[in-house]
């Protein structure tokens, strides 16, 4: 039996965030590069983008040893872990799960094989085993719902009923769910439910970015960052004294 995807969503206007953190992130599994983005449109991620923090020579972890070739690293080694996450709009949260385990990295090719083997039975399992800890916010005078996902266990800052202001820190990043390194997930869709959410386009304000292979960051106005690209946010004041 053909498992049904759900439709495109009706919701076709862009919806406009600012970016869930501060600092270099680099930019992965962009729709800037194709959509669906992540490959499917299960669980609202038709146009879902991942960020994984990184420093200002683009790495994702200050260690490489061993383990980095040959087995898993715990996530602690990772830059991202921990960083604190933000409330990327103004709204309430009207979902929020937590309990599950932070994961061991995995940049070893020896080590996905057994991830990559596992895919279906985190499917099997449930939202939870794919989204790992996650929070969702719905938007301020709109339709829409943001969801933050691969939160680090116990890091929820926020409740269920709970206005959020953007740039609030509402979580830290972690390495749940369907995650082979800690990173943050970022989408915007159509129902606070996962398990039928369609997914809608997202865009980010005022951010500076590296393209892949580039030298020299170039400021967005609003836009969603390219493949492999490094971002960072920017105040409104700074965006607007340098231009576009």
């Amino acid at each position: 039996m053909v498992e049904k995807l759900p439709a495109e969503s009706s919701v076709t206007r862009e919806v406009v965030l600012s970016l869930p953190f501060t600092g270099l992130w680099l930019a992965r599994n962009s729709p800037a590069r194709r959509v669906p983005s992540h490959g499917s449109d299960l669980l609202g991620e038709r146009y879902a983008i991942d960020f994984i923090g990184v420093d200002d020579h683009r790495r994702t972890a200050g260690t490489r040893d061993w383990r980095t070739f040959l087995a898993t690293e715990p996530p602690e080694r990772f830059y991202a872990f921990g960083r604190p996450i933000l409330a990327p709009a103004d709204g309430v949260v009207v979902d929020v799960h937590d309990g599950e385990v932070d994961h061991a990295g995995r940049r070893s090719q020896l080590a996905l094989v057994p991830y990559m083997l596992g895919q279906m039975e985190r499917l099997r399992q449930g939202v939870g085993a794919v989204a790992g800890n996650y929070l969702i916010i719905a938007l301020r005078d709109s339709d829409v719902f943001v969801a933050l996902a691969h939160l680090r266990a116990g890091s929820i800052r926020v409740a269920v009923g709970e206005e959020v202001r953007t740039g609030q820190p509402v979580a830290d990043c972690g390495n749940s769910g369907n995650s082979t390194q800690p990173h943050v997930h970022v989408q915007v869709m159509d129902s606070v439910d996962l398990s039928v959410a369609r997914g809608v386009p997202m865009a980010f304000r005022h951010f500076r970015e590296r393209p892949r292979g580039a030298r020299q960051f170039q400021v967005r106005e609003s836009g969603i960052p390219g493949e492999e690209a490094v971002v960072e946010p920017l105040p409104v004041s700074a965006a607007e004294d340098l231009g576009t």
